[in-house]
C-alpha cells in the first residue's frame, strides 16, 4: 500500500483521510482488484453459469474467458473518515490467447478531510495479467498481475500519489471442495517519486496480503468472508516517510442473474470492518458486474 501524507502541520483527521485514501487505492483498485475475473467456463453457453468470480477485496486467479468482456462498478463508503470511492473497471481477454488479459480501473474519490474539494478522479490503473497456472476449470490457478499507476489524481485534494508507480499482485485460487473456494493474495506497490500536499517528494513502497473463503450456497448465491492487510509508507517531508498499516474483515454476499444471450449480472454487498490497526472503522461496499460475450463463442471453448 502506498500512502501519501501531508507534510505541513495538519489535523489527525487529514492524516487519517489521506492514509485511508491510499488504503482504498491499494486494496480496491486490484479488485477491483477489486475483481479481475472471468465467467464460469465450466457451464455451456445456454446453461445457467455459476458465480465463479466477482470477489470484492481479494483477487481471484482467473482471467477473462475467450470472447467475454466484464464491466465492474464498486462503491465504498467509510463512516468514520467520511471517505468514499467509486471505481469502474473493464477487463478484456487478448484476442487469440485468453491467457493474457488487459484491463483498466478509473477511480473517483471524495476525501472526508477535504469536503470542499468534492469528488474527482483519482490515479488511473492499467493492468496486465497472465494465466500462468490453471484456469476456471482447475482446482488450483495462479495469475500474476502487473499494473501501471498514472498520477491523474489531485494530491492537494487527497486523491493522488503525485507520481508514476507500479503494483504487482500474486493471486492464487484453490477449490477446497464442491462448496468451498479460497483465494490468496500477496502483492507490493512502489512509487519512486510520491508527493504530499506540500510538494515534498520521497520514494514510497508497500505490501498487501489477502485471503478469502467463498461458500457456494448454490450456483447463483454465494457467502463470502475476506481478510485484507496492507502496510505502506507515506510522505511526511522531503525524502522522509513513515509507515501505516490497515487490517479489515469483509463479510459479504453476492448473487447472479443469468440471461440466455450470455449476459450475467452480479450484484453484491459487503461490510468492511476494521480490526487491529484499523479498529473502530467500518463501512459499506457495493458491487455490480455486467459480463457478456463481445463476439461469437465457439461451442467447444
Amino acid at each position: 500500500m502506498t500512502t501519501i501524507q501531508c507534510a505541513c502541520p495538519c489535523s489527525a483527521k487529514v492524516r487519517t483521510s489521506v492514509i485511508g485514501w491510499f488504503y482504498l487505492v491499494f486494496v480496491f483498485a486490484i479488485l477491483p482488484g477489486a475483481a479481475l475475473a472471468q465467467q464460469d467456463s465450466v457451464s455451456p453457453p445456454l446453461q445457467q453459469p455459476g458465480i465463479q468470480d466477482n470477489s470484492f477485496l481479494v483477487e481471484e486467479a482467473y482471467n477473462q474467458n475467450y470472447g467475454v468482456v466484464q464491466h465492474i462498478s464498486s462503491f465504498t463508503r467509510f463512516w468514520n473518515s467520511k471517505d468514499w470511492a467509486y471505481i469502474f473497471t473493464q477487463e478484456w481477454p487478448v484476442p487469440g490467447d485468453a491467457r493474457h488479459q488487459l484491463s483498466y480501473s478509473l477511480p473517483f474519490w471524495h476525501a472526508g478531510a477535504f469536503p470542499e474539494s468534492g469528488m474527482g478522479i483519482g490515479d488511473v490503473f492499467l493492468h496486465y495479467r497472465y494465466q500462468l497456472v490453471g484456469d476456471g476449470n482447475a482446482k488450483v490457478a495462479f495469475a500474476p498481475r502487473l499494473s501501471l499507476i498514472l498520477p491523474t489524481g489531485d494530491v492537494a485534494s487527497g486523491r493522488g500519489a503525485g507520481g508514476v508507480g507500479v503494483q504487482t499482485n500474486l493471486p492464487v485460487s484453490v477449490v477446497l471442495n464442491k462448496s468451498l473456494v479460497s483465494h490468496w493474495n500477496a502483492g507490493a506497490t512502489a512509487i519512486p517519486h510520491a508527493q504530499d500536499a506540500s510538494g515534498d517528494r520521497a520514494s514510497v513502497t508497500g505490501y498487501n496480503l489477502g485471503q478469502s473463503f467463498i461458500w457456494l450456497a448454490n450456483s447463483r448465491f454465494n457467502v463470502m468472508l475476506e481478510t485484507v492487510f496492507a502496510s505502506s509508507q507515506f510522505v511526511v517531508a522531503q525524502n522522509k516517510t513513515e509507515w501505516s498499516r490497515s487490517l479489515f474483515l469483509n463479510p459479504a454476499i453476492r448473487w447472479a442473474y443469468n440471461f440466455e444471450n450470455g449476459l450475467q449480472i452480479v450484484p453484491g454487498i459487503g461490510v468492511p470492518i476494521g480490526i487491529g490497526p484499523s479498529s473502530g472503522e467500518k463501512g459499506i461496499f457495493l458491487y455490480l458486474s455486467f459480463e457478456h460475450p463481445f463476439r461469437k463463442l465457439p461451442q467447444n471453448k
